[in-house]
């Protein structure tokens, strides 16, 4: 279990640079994240790298979140366009949201005064328990959801903290049936089988496929800084950790998807 911390932070909104320059804001409802994915890029972030302890041991909870959000949010509307990504440093349905609903309380309020254009960034079934806020923002949300992979064994060796597959591809449909827009995020793509094109396309008609190399912001040498590479050669699948592997998937994917269906890393996040 990680250790909340609670804090009383100043601000919410950041501005859209670098991977989310799309964005004219960002929104992160907790700082760290207890999934500690192994190959999370925030590992090598100023936000891991100056706290004690390791990245997914301690959470801090945002305090007073939504009336911030409101203030900030309408200040923001009044000057212009506004959308938010939400979340990149964090994932918004980690297990400390099921008691402190930060993230709940984030969307009610924008629920009330939606802003241009929601993503939801989660890896997390979690988010099915907010289809009912979800509906109501209609065409101004999508929810991204990562499905790195459709092997269990894969997942649980790369990130054993994580959500399991099923229940993931479960919410997918979830969403779906109430009409909520949700992508699959392949992101980063994990070895997978060649199965995973055809079960996706039943659930989603967006998906979006991002690696190493085009998406943790510094063109895969902060992924290399974590040792990610010695799992895959563990596991006897260094293959797939070369840029040529996402090619591979796409070539996959491609056979049931239309090509307007599929958008490739940074495309794939925009509005």
């Amino acid at each position: 279990m990680s250790e909340l911390l609670y804090k009383s932070p100043k601000s919410l909104l950041n501005k859209g640079t670098g991977f989310l320059a799309d964005y004219t804001h960002s929104l992160n409802p907790y700082t760290g994240c207890s999934f500690a994915c192994s190959y999370c890029y925030v590992r090598r972030m100023p936000v891991a790298l100056f706290r004690e302890g390791a990245w997914g041991s301690w959470v801090d909870v945002k305090q007073g979140a939504a009336e911030l959000l409101r203030k900030e949010l309408r200040r923001a509307k009044a000057k212009g366009k506004v959308t938010i990504f939400m979340s990149s440093s964090t994932d918004p349905y980690q297990p400390a949201e099921v008691k402190e609903k930060v993230t709940r309380c984030l969307l009610e309020v924008m629920a009330e005064e939606p802003p241009d254009f929601h993503l939801v960034q989660t890896r997390s079934p979690l988010v099915r328990r907010d289809i009912d806020l979800l509906v109501l923002l209609k065409d101004r949300v999508r929810v991204s959801l990562t499905v790195e992979t459709d092997l269990e064994e894969i997942r649980r060796r790369f990130t054993p903290k994580a959500p399991p597959i099923p229940a993931r591809l479960k919410t997918l449909q979830l969403l779906a049936d109430a009409g909520v827009p949700a992508q699959a995020a392949l992101a980063p793509l994990l070895p997978s089988s060649e199965r995973f094109a055809g079960i996706l396309a039943d659930l989603v008609d967006r998906v979006c496929i991002d690696d190493y190399y085009m998406g943790d912001g510094s063109g895969g040498r902060r992924t290399a800084k974590l040792g990610v590479r010695a799992i895959y050669e563990e596991l006897g699948l260094e293959a797939w950790m070369e840029p040529s592997a996402h090619q591979m998937v796409y070539d996959r994917l491609r056979q049931v998807f239309r090509e307007d269906q599929l958008y490739v890393s940074q495309e794939g996040f925009a509005p």
